[in-house]
């Protein structure tokens, strides 16, 4: 089992990886009237606008792709279903370097349709490592799976602005993340079919809807079990995806920064979030329980987001990230040990499906909202982030009433 648990993790990893490279890349390609995507008389406005709709357009499929492929996984095995996802990201990206080549905004929307859809696969990923983990591992590995997005957060961006820069190499364009994304979803499909071995024992019969996303939305809103813990886990993923999708824009229009510096900037607060999920998570007291983890990381990181708009310069930004990582880096295992240990062993997956629904539908309102409030303040996602994700903390503490 550890073959298939490697190949899981490099499932995640290319998962990862793909949303990383967008980081650098989106705000300057929609914003910068240089890039020649749009008309130069396009307003800055509908740029932002647009930008927003295509971020969103992601975790939106994701949104409906993520239930679906867990049942679909509980119902036909891991290895079917993770096949036929790393397939569809594989698409995606070809279609996302003809989109960018050939300055064709329906195929890059499209792409980012095809890979948000197939994007689900971590719903069956992290299912399968719940196959194989005892519940009493499930907090140090789902911290593994962090550190891994931690890695990723750091490799992401980093190439996604180098590679997508042409000071350094006259043949990289914003393109060439994409092809090189593209590749190693092919390698992923390949190391999939040879060395992966089935992680479920046990099949089971489950009915099979494209709409299950959203009767799974008033599922995990009125389960007395699960609606504290969902709704905190949107709060916290809908805050958070303020910062990441749009902070680039508030770099990018106060300090004017270019896609290589942004990618330098969000591979800093990876390495923050890899040593926090795959260092300090690890020597935690005993005392912090996985309740107190969340509760006091979601104040952390709302106050830290909040505070992300004092610096006036723009390397003042670095001493206030490490709050934002540490605090992040803490939440998402601790948020993943939680729901995995209140359901059931045989829902592992319709669970995390669930789970995912929840955290795309965060992601996708956040772009969405954030391009029509940025024109009537650049620091408005940034604030809306961080009162989002004290929100989440304060009503967690509610259900759960945590020591202080």
């Amino acid at each position: 089992m550890k073959k298939s648990l490697l190949i899981i993790y490099l499932t995640i990893f290319i998962d990862f990886i793909g949303v990383g490279l967008v980081i650098p890349i989106f705000a300057p390609l929609f914003l910068s009237p240089t890039s020649n995507l749009f008309d130069i008389n396009i307003s800055y406005d509908v740029r932002s606008f647009i930008l927003g709709l295509a971020l969103a357009v992601f975790p939106f499929f994701q949104f409906f792709g993520a239930p679906l492929l867990g049942t679909l996984s509980d119902k036909y095995g891991r290895k079917k279903i993770l096949f036929f996802s790393i397939l569809g990201t594989f698409i995606g990206y070809v279609l996302m370097v003809f989109g960018i080549t050939e300055k064709l905004l329906y195929l890059i929307i499209l792409s980012r349709v095809i890979d948000g859809f197939s994007g689900g696969n971590i719903s069956v990923a992290t299912s399968a490592i719940s196959d194989i983990t005892d519940p009493k591992d499930r907090v140090k590995n789902f911290g593994l799976l962090g550190a891994l997005f931690g890695v990723c957060f750091i490799i992401g961006p980093y190439l996604g602005g180098k590679l997508s820069d042409p000071t350094i190499n006259s043949n990289f364009n914003y393109a060439t993340p994409f092809l090189i994304a593209a590749i190693l979803s092919f390698i992923n499909l390949i190391l999939l079919s040879f060395f992966f071995r089935e992680t479920l024992s046990k099949k089971i019969e489950k009915k099979v809807s494209l709409t299950s996303g959203i009767r799974n939305l008033k599922k995990a809103f009125t389960d007395p079990k699960f609606k504290v813990i969902f709704t905190v886990v949107f709060l916290i993923t809908c805050g958070f995806s303020f910062f990441t999708q749009f902070f680039q824009a508030y770099l990018v229009t106060k300090f004017n920064f270019s896609e290589g510096q942004i990618g330098e900037l969000f591979a800093y607060i990876g390495i923050w979030i890899a040593l926090t999920q795959g260092l300090i998570i690890r020597y935690l007291p005993k005392s912090v329980t996985p309740k107190k983890a969340v509760f006091f990381g979601s104040i952390i990181l709302g106050s830290a987001l909040i505070g992300l708009l004092l610096p006036d310069q723009a390397y003042q930004i670095y001493f206030v990230l490490p709050f934002v990582a540490i605090a992040n880096g803490i939440l998402g295992p601790n948020s993943q040990a939680i729901i995995s240990n209140l359901a059931d062993e045989d829902s592992q997956g319709e669970i995390f499906g669930i789970n995912q629904s929840i955290t795309s539908l965060g992601m996708a309102l956040a772009p969405l909202i954030s391009g029509i409030i940025i024109s009537f303040g650049i620091h408005l996602p940034i604030i809306t982030a961080g009162i989002l994700v004290i929100l989440g903390g304060v009503i967690f503490q509610t259900k759960f009433k945590v020591q202080l």
